[in-house]
Parts: C-alpha cells; structure tokens; sequence
C-alpha cells in the first residue's frame, strides 16, 4: 500500500508539472497562477503546495526536467576511442535530438520568451546556470584537445569553447523562434562540424 501510495504522490507531480508547462507556455510565468495550474491538472491549490513552496520551486522542478549535463549526453553515444573533438560532435548531436523533443522545445521556449523577471524567479540567471554547465564541459574537452594536439596552434581551449558557445546559442535561439524552420540535429550538426573542423589542428594556417 506504501509503494501505491509513494507511485501516486509521484503521478500528481508530474501531472502538475506537466499542467504548469501548458499553463506558463500558454499564458506566460508570470501571468500564470498556482491556482490555474491546479484547476488545469484537475486537481486542488493544496496538492500543488504538498508538492511545491511556491511557484518558484515548481518552475525550477520543470527547468531540472530538462536539464541535459553535457556529460550524460555524451553517455549517451558510443564514443569509442573519439578524440576529445569528436567526442563534442557526439555530444551535441545528442543534445539536438533531446532539444527537438516537445517536452525539452516547450520548456526551453517558456524560459526564453515566455518569463519575466519577477519575486524570485530570475530566468536570466538560470539562463547563464544552464549556459555555464555546457561552457565549463566544453572548455575541458578543447583542453584536452589542445593537450593531444589537436588544436590550431592561434587559438586557445577558451577562445575555443566561446567560439563553439556563440555557434550553439546562436542557433538555438534561431530554431526557438521557429522551430518549424528548419532541422535543429540537421543545421546544427553541420555547424558544430563545420566549427570543429575550423578550430582542428589540419586546418591551421601554415
């Protein structure tokens, strides 16, 4: 009876944070209320606080939803023997595919465009959180690349790690405004190919 009762507290929250995906994609965080979040999961204000402080804590609970650590991403792949390069090409690819999957598109595009700086929810800080964890896994594979040798001579593992950031951020924030527009996986691999190949050592300058 424990383990029945333990699996339903667990189907309540993730119904309430499935409600409160539609409800802040719809209608915009700030604009939305705990309230309309409950009556949209069919459930009472007092189940959504059994399960959350506030509307913070259950935003923060949605965005850990989709959380992708560069690391897990590239667990997910067979890398084999692949240099630290290729093992970053990997890892991005796999990052698309989560990125086009509605849950992961409708999160993101809610944190992006649909929340507003307000009590204490900031989503520029969570925003630069996100961004950081990639940034700190990249700067360590372009080192070890650069330790291999691996790297152009002229550009350092940090330039390197900003250069790839601003390809990824600028794509992403391209495909959200239209997802529709085009292929995350197909564009963007060809762009972290393409950004790779020009940081690779075989293309240094002579």
């Amino acid at each position: 009876m424990a383990r029945r009762t333990k699996a339903e507290a667990e189907a309540t929250r993730v119904a309430l944070l499935d409600a409160a995906e539609e409800v802040f994609f719809d209608k915009g965080v700030a604009r939305t209320s705990l309230e309309q979040i409950a009556r949209h999961a069919g459930m009472t204000r007092g189940a959504v606080y059994w399960h959350f402080r506030n509307k913070a804590d259950l935003f923060r609970a949605m965005l850990d939803r989709v959380r992708m650590p560069f690391e897990e991403l590239v667990g997910e792949t067979d890398i084999g023997d692949a240099t630290p390069l290729d093992t970053m090409r990997l890892g991005c690819r796999q990052g698309f595919k989560r990125l086009e999957q509605p849950q992961h598109r409708r999160v993101h595009a809610i944190l992006l465009h649909r929340c507003e700086f307000f009590s204490d929810i900031d989503p520029q800080a969570m925003q630069a959180e996100m961004a950081g964890e990639c940034l700190d896994a990249l700067l360590g594979y372009f080192t070890a690349a650069r330790d291999q040798g691996l790297l152009r001579d002229d550009v350092s593992p940090e330039l390197a790690t900003q250069l790839l950031q601003a390809v990824l951020s600028g794509l992403f924030h391209d495909w959200l405004r239209d997802s529709e527009a085009f292929s995350l996986l197909e564009r963007g691999s060809q762009l972290v190919d393409a950004q790779l190949r020009l940081l690779g050592r075989d293309n240094a300058s002579s």
